[in-house]
């Protein structure tokens, strides 16, 4: 293929179509009328020789070869608006600019406090847009209206990139006067209440079914493989309140272990470790090719990583800290 032939401008209109799948939103998108569009469509069929996009029951369908071309055209894209945007230097102290995050309630409990907290001092006249899963899509990060993404994710387009911010375990929050908080095993778990916390995934959520515990996470997952399965009387979506809900004495709320050390001088709850194993989970930083280059955008994921590092560092040295305190007081009993 003579490449001095091919009109670049029909990459881009193809990344749109391939999103929106629909011939008059790509239009609108790209300020061209529908007849145009569905020329370029037209020459673009001709240029990879595939329909790319054919009719169904359910509106446009993507072909096989649509969807392999799909993160390879982001891909360039993304690698030609590196070469083209003009080099600036991201000067933090100085910027009034607005990083839109999606963070999930567990990232907002657990990590931004203290991603804010360093905002403020590196860059005090920057604006932090919170936003949460259910109020963001793929299609809106693909187009750059939403910075990057902080979330447990199942599964991701194949085109964004995402990084490991840590890895954290599970732990049981119990009220101190609870009847089996002396004698918290299994068989006293499966006996008593229990509040679900979801994890939270991108899109509108809906209510939960308690019957099938196969869809309600990694807590009932791991029971189910011990052939077993837990009560719950509360559903909620908010890490905030399992603390507040499990101040009853009759309830047990199982949740990140991060989070439940946020109770951990709270007089009236107490953490235990379940009686049973679960996988560690991760959380994750996910962004769209679009801005992977952007100094600005760069800046930002530099310092989430370097905040979640300085956060591990402090729970380490907390732990050694108690560890060496107990050692103490076994010394002096002794």
């Amino acid at each position: 293929m003579n490449l001095e032939r091919v009109d670049l401008n029909l990459l881009t209109h193809l990344d749109v179509l391939l999103r929106e799948k629909n011939v008059t939103r790509a239009a609108e998108q790209l300020g061209v009328t529908q007849p145009a569009m569905s020329n370029i469509l037209r020459r673009l069929r001709v240029l990879f020789n595939d329909p790319l996009l054919i009719r169904s029951s359910e509106g446009m369908t993507a072909t096989e070869r649509a969807l392999e071309l799909q993160p390879r055209i982001r891909e360039v894209l993304s690698d030609l608006g590196q070469i083209l945007e003009p080099r600036t230097e991201f000067r933090p102290l100085s910027s009034a600019r607005v990083f839109r995050i999606m963070a999930s309630d567990y990232a907002e409990a657990t990590l931004i406090p203290a991603l804010v907290k360093a905002m403020r001092s590196e860059a005090p006249n920057v604006v932090l847009d919170f936003l949460t899963p259910s109020d963001v899509s793929y299609r809106d990060m693909e187009q750059g209206k939403v910075d990057l993404a902080i979330n447990r994710f199942n599964e991701i387009p194949q085109s964004f990139h995402q990084v490991l911010v840590w890895r954290d375990s599970f732990s049981c929050l119990l009220h101190c006067d609870s009847p089996i908080v002396d004698h918290f095993n299994l068989k006293t778990y499966l006996e008593a209440q229990h509040i679900w916390v979801s994890k939270t995934g991108m899109g509108v959520g809906f209510g939960v079914n308690p019957d099938k515990s196969g869809g309600l996470g990694w807590i009932d997952q791991a029971l189910a493989r011990l052939g077993k399965k837990r009560k719950i009387s509360i559903f909620t979506r908010h890490y905030q309140m399992p603390a507040l809900l499990a101040a009853n004495a009759d309830l047990i709320a199982t949740l990140p272990s991060r989070v439940a050390k946020l109770q951990a001088t709270n007089p009236r709850l107490v953490i235990k470790e379940p009686p049973f194993y679960v996988p560690e989970f991760e959380l994750k930083m996910a962004w769209c090719p679009l801005l992977h280059h952007h100094p600005a955008h760069r800046w930002l994921r530099q310092l989430i990583l370097f905040v979640a590092r300085q956060l591990i560092e402090d729970e380490r040295k907390q732990m050694e800290r108690q560890i060496a305190l107990q050692q103490m007081m076994g010394r002096y009993e002794d």
